[in-house]
């Protein structure tokens, strides 16, 4: 099968630090071509990857000063439906833009939705309903007036992570320093629970990073220790006791969650959005409502097996059981259309 993965454009692929998208456009290219399947890789000329790669863009918009994002996104979508004749089928990762160029093409297109950032786009992808195929990455995170082929959650390289079954005593959060993150959440958890607390993530809102992350920063009791690159990510979710995740949305899904249980490492997180489908409670972690509950969840991580955080990202979380579900539904896509369904 020839298979063309569009990766978002505004980091390589895959990443350097973050880039949760092309981390996982990443992981799918590479199981695809590890199996034997014939892929070709549209992102940034600096990416890397087994399979074919094609590029118009030097590098990521995200770190270009120079170059102009609209610009970047016109060249490399079109890049790939003006090749879209060589393909069997075309996996957008690069959310809803490529979406009006579906049906100018007879290649059959799938789109992972990696979350509506807006209520507002939701009507492009209801326009293209029926005629292109969604995947949801979780059934939290599907919309009612959209039709989906499947759910896929994502998975990841186990290899990636290095399993530990002691740890250190500080709590971590690892994340965009956002108000959707609950950065500040986190911060108050921590002091609640007399815990140590390492920030790592990228600051993606300057004025919340200060009001509510910077005056606690004292290098001792909360520390930030910039934007992990994968080394660093590696061995923070290792060592942590436990993660703290007191998101405030619906997160479609949660990476840095099934990273850390990968590690050993449980999840406290708030209950809202993908969580009760990656997290077991009692089990590989805790789902919680408030500060308070995360604080007593923060107590009670002594009496989960660190043993079985891994076995359930062994088990659920894998890139291959990720591309594998995928490959089910690009069979099924080209099945559908040469019955000329």
């Amino acid at each position: 099968m020839r298979i063309a993965i569009l990766a978002p454009i505004a980091w390589r692929t895959p990443p350097r630090q973050y880039g949760p998208w092309e981390q996982v456009a990443s992981l799918l290219t590479e199981e695809l071509v590890a199996r034997g399947h014939d892929v070709t890789l549209f992102a940034t000329a600096d990416s890397i990857t087994g399979a074919k790669l094609n590029a118009v863009c030097a590098k990521g918009y995200g770190e270009d000063a120079a170059a102009d994002a609209k610009v970047c996104e016109c060249l490399h979508i079109a890049n790939l439906f003006e090749r879209a004749e060589e393909f069997d089928i075309i996996h957008n990762q690069y959310d809803f833009l490529p979406l009006g160029y579906s049906a100018l093409v007879k290649t059959p297109m799938v789109t992972t939705i990696h979350g509506f950032s807006s209520p507002l786009i939701i009507p492009v992808y209801e326009r293209y309903n029926g005629k292109t195929s969604y995947v949801s990455i979780s059934n939290a995170d599907r919309s009612p007036k959209l039709t989906y082929i499947a759910t896929i959650h994502h998975g990841i390289d186990l290899t990636q992570f290095t399993f530990r079954k002691d740890h250190n005593e500080f709590l971590l959060f690892f994340g965009r320093i956002h108000p959707d993150k609950g950065t500040k959440e986190a911060i108050e958890i921590a002091r609640q629970a007399g815990k140590k607390l390492v920030i790592a993530g990228i600051i993606q809102d300057e004025a919340y990073y200060r009001e509510h992350v910077e005056p606690h920063l004292d290098q001792k009791q909360v520390v930030y220790a910039g934007s992990a690159d994968p080394k660093m990510r590696n061995e923070l979710l290792g060592q942590a006791y436990a993660l703290l995740h007191p998101i405030n949305f619906a997160e479609p899904f949660g990476l840095s969650v099934i990273e850390a249980m990968a590690c050993g490492t449980p999840a406290i997180a708030f209950n809202k959005g993908s969580m009760p489908e990656i997290i077991t409670p009692g089990k590989d972690g805790f789902l919680v409502e408030t500060v308070d509950t995360a604080v007593a969840a923060v107590r009670r991580v002594e009496t989960l097996d660190r043993s079985a955080c891994r076995k359930t990202v062994e088990k659920k979380f894998t890139a291959g059981r990720m591309a594998q579900e995928y490959v089910r539904v690009y069979e099924k896509i080209c099945r559908l259309k040469k019955q000329g369904v």
